[in-house]
């Protein structure tokens, strides 16, 4: 696995330097592409835990460990997109690794100063799962926004090369700029299913986002995006980590909001369905 062009000259310890026009691509779209925020030796050294969070020897309690693409009545093995919330707090030893402290200075050159890790998760397709698609939605369905501070940058890092075949993400530019649209229940109950999925409507224009590993996409949190099945023969494994400014999150904790799905209660009881039927 080769160097990125253009990564290892952008980064400096825990600082990855964000161009100007990236920078302004970011305001203007809701989302942009960064090149080699890791380099291959880094990365190769997460995917090993990685995988012991999909083989399971990371234990994860109840439903942190989950299936994005069907309702909680699957077994792991039917599991097409699975999903671990909050991995830094079942595996201590990701708190503070590399990409968390490049991914926080990214969002700050992006989003200003003040920001802080709102949450991390895991997102792995497995092999050959036509139904391993992420329906359009905008993180801001899940989340408050009744805080006065609604700056967001989303990191997304391929582990494996994310391509048009096996399900890279993809984007409505601008769509941050307009306001949040209604979105409803994947399987028709929160209860059933934590995923909330919106519609595209006419004028959308999708953007296909693949990028190499060690690359990521960070996306503002109401821009319109989605990623479509696995038709590949491996994995596409990817390891978010979400920034919000440092008061929303200490708002979003005072309101006993965690991101994990083992709360006992869902988004809507909680926190108030922000996505409207």
């Amino acid at each position: 696995m080769g160097e990125v062009s253009g990564g290892a000259d952008r980064r400096d310890g825990g600082h990855y330097r964000v161009s100007t026009e990236e920078q302004a691509a970011f305001r203007r779209d809701g989302w942009v592409h960064l090149r080699g925020v890791l380099a291959p030796d880094e990365v190769a050294a997460l995917a090993v835990d990685y995988d012991r969070f999909l083989r399971r020897e990371i234990a994860v309690a109840g439903k942190d460990f989950c299936d994005m693409s069907g309702d909680y009545t699957r077994t792991v093995e039917q599991f097409s997109i699975i999903n671990v919330m909050l991995p830094r707090r079942y595996h201590p030893p990701w708190q503070g690794n590399v990409y968390e402290r490049r991914a926080h200075s990214i969002a700050e050159q992006l989003c200003g100063p003040g920001m802080a890790l709102d949450y991390d998760q895991l997102l792995a397709k497995r092999p050959r799962r036509d139904d391993a698609v992420f329906g359009w939605h905008q993180d801001l369905a899940y989340w408050p926004t009744d805080t006065p501070d609604l700056r967001t940058a989303t990191c997304w890092m391929a582990i494996d090369a994310a391509t048009v075949d096996n399900g890279c993400m993809r984007f409505v530019s601008g769509t941050h700029l307009a306001p949040l649209r209604p979105h409803r229940p994947l399987h028709g109950d929160r209860a059933k299913s934590h995923t909330l999925v919106t519609d595209l409507v006419k004028g959308d224009t999708v953007t296909l986002a693949p990028i190499a590993p060690g690359d990521i996409t960070v996306h503002n949190e109401a821009v319109l995006h989605g990623s479509g099945g696995n038709k590949s023969a491996g994995w596409r494994r990817a390891y978010i980590v979400a920034f919000r400014s440092a008061a929303t999150v200490a708002e979003e904790r005072r309101r006993g909001f965690t991101h994990s799905h083992n709360d006992g209660k869902t988004v809507l009881d909680s926190v108030g369905f922000n996505a409207k039927q």
